[in-house]
């Protein structure tokens, strides 16, 4: 008989949570004193199947190399920021979140931050406190009537948009995402960034830190912003520009802000603090009995189905399929997260709907987890918390209608896979295949032909079909020192639409993607990464 697995919980997770372990007959270590404590976690990793964690506990490639036995990794919360998931997956661990478990939690926080900050309630408390009777001094604004901007609508955004209505405020929202029909049901009215910053009287954002996002809250945007507004931050760190918000709170523009996450954590040192209208709490977004309750018991949960019986829940790097459909599904898997990836990265409108188109041998597989995988990498670009299970619910929840279509191969390729995204501007289709040895390959896009491997660096590039492009696209990455690695072209038609698919070698800089784009006939230029 097998020994039974051994789970190690290196940071306070409730009681509760190893008696779960502990009934479903897995071995549990509870050593909360881990957590900071790097070396020692080092030294004694190898002797375990699993890890549960929170966010004291980093788990760096310095860890995972010691981590010989570990199978899973279990996060008590959504971000897992804490964990080097690349090396993780290239180890064979499984890294699973809890994504929901503290939604409700942080969203009335974020209704909390933005009472007190309307009613000053903080300095008002200190001042009363101290002995003063300043009356006069903490004159507030009422929340009812005023317009609530909400950047972020998606399961926390929504949260607050809903709480957001219920105080009778009017609520826009902007999330590239959010489909008309799911914010007519929110009751939110859907804006582009720029409609939002001048319109809104509180500002709460809600959206994932992506290269997308990182300060969204910019100095030009601050600038933008409505004179008098308050911004609340209960999200990530790094999503506003602290130095430039302090400047536009000194200067007057900004009226007050209320942030619970900063760039740095612990922030024992801050460009906000000090302010007299801001109000600081130390990320307990999630900091609740009840939410601290949830994601620990899910999380025991979790790890032990995986542990016992091979089930996998709400893995951000791998879906949820056994170990029997895993070597055919595995290289299709990896051309419907790319495939999706690639328009991901393309889109820049809200998403209505997702289509994937199942042809030949690949029709047979198990296309539930293919297609969890291409709408988790349509998302991920924006939103970087979404994994190939919570992908569909997200994907529900912002209103995005995904169809599949299953038929018998009726071209050249035994297996094929076709990925189309309508937004509210247009549709983009992208087909592709897995050849010998397992490689992804994209085949068409836009229904022009284009016969590409996915490589780390990329640059797409659509055109008229004009002579001399090529020769003047190849000159402008030459004169920038980008070294072309391959070239695939393809066009509808003679002088029609045409299509370039570059792999470079390394990341392409912003500069040289304007200096292609300033080429007579280019009509769109993007650079893509694949990992």
């Amino acid at each position: 008989m097998s020994a039974a697995p051994k789970v190690l919980i290196s940071d306070a997770l409730s009681p509760a949570a190893v008696q779960i372990f502990k009934d479903r007959g897995i071995d549990v270590d509870f050593r909360p004193e881990l957590g900071k404590d790097k070396d020692k976690l080092a030294e004694i990793i190898g002797d375990y199947d699993g890890l549960a964690i929170r966010s004291a506990t980093k788990v760096t490639p310095a860890i995972l190399a010691r981590a010989e036995r570990l199978r899973v990794i279990g996060r008590a919360g959504i971000g897992v920021d804490n964990v080097d998931i690349p090396v993780a997956t290239a180890r064979g661990v499984i890294v699973m979140n809890t994504p929901f478990g503290n939604s409700i939690t942080t969203a009335e926080h974020a209704i909390a931050l933005m009472f007190a900050l309307a009613r000053e309630i903080p300095a008002a408390d200190a001042s009363t406190q101290a002995g003063k009777w300043e009356k006069n001094r903490f004159m507030g604004v009422e929340i009812t009537g005023k317009t609530l901007g909400i950047i972020g609508c998606g399961n926390i955004g929504s949260i607050v948009a809903e709480r957001g209505v219920g105080l009778r405020m009017k609520v826009i929202a902007y999330d590239p995402f959010l489909s008309p029909e799911r914010a007519l049901d929110l009751g939110v009215e859907k804006v582009e960034l720029d409609e939002l910053l001048p319109r809104a009287d509180f500002i709460t954002l809600h959206t994932p830190l992506t290269d997308k996002t990182r300060n969204v809250l910019s100095e030009a945007n601050l600038a933008k912003t409505k004179a008098g507004v308050r911004i609340i931050n209960c999200a990530r760190g790094g999503l506003v520009d602290e130095a430039a918000l302090r400047r536009a709170l000194d200067g007057g523009h900004v009226a007050g802000a209320a942030f619970d996450v900063f760039v740095e954590e612990p922030a024992n040192a801050n460009p906000l603090f000090g302010h007299p209208n801001v109000v600081c709490t130390p990320h307990l977004g999630a900091a609740t009995s009840e939410a601290q309750e949830n994601v620990a018991l899910q999380v025991a949960e979790q790890m032990s189905e995986y542990l016992l019986r091979g089930a996998i829940q709400n893995a951000v790097n791998f879906p949820s399929i056994t170990a029997e459909e895993a070597p055919k599904l595995k290289p299709f898997i990896a051309l419907a997260e790319k495939l999706g990836s690639f328009a991901g990265q393309l889109t820049e409108t809200g998403i209505t709907s997702i289509a994937i188109t199942y042809e030949g041998t690949v029709a047979g597989l198990k296309t539930k987890a293919l297609t969890a995988s291409a709408i988790a990498g349509v998302l991920r670009p924006m939103l970087a918390d979404v994994n190939v299970v919570s992908a569909p619910a997200v994907a529900k929840e912002r209103g995005i209608v995904v169809e599949e279509t299953i038929r018998e191969a009726e071209g050249d390729y035994d297996a094929l896979m076709t990925l189309s995204v309508t937004t509210e501007r247009q549709t983009r289709a992208i087909s592709g295949t897995v050849f010998a040895g397992g490689k992804p390959r994209i085949l068409s896009i836009k229904d022009i032909n284009v016969d590409a491997e996915f490589a780390p660096s990329m640059i797409y590039v659509t055109n008229e079909d004009r002579p001399g492009f090529i020769g003047r696209f190849a000159s402008a990455l030459g004169e920038a020192g980008v070294n072309i690695a391959t070239f695939a072209l393809g066009r509808d038609a003679p002088g029609g639409s045409a299509i370039a698919l570059v792999e470079v070698d390394g990341p392409v800089p912003p500069q040289v993607l304007e200096a292609v784009k300033a080429l007579p006939g280019v009509k769109q230029v993007k650079a893509l990464s694949f990992t």
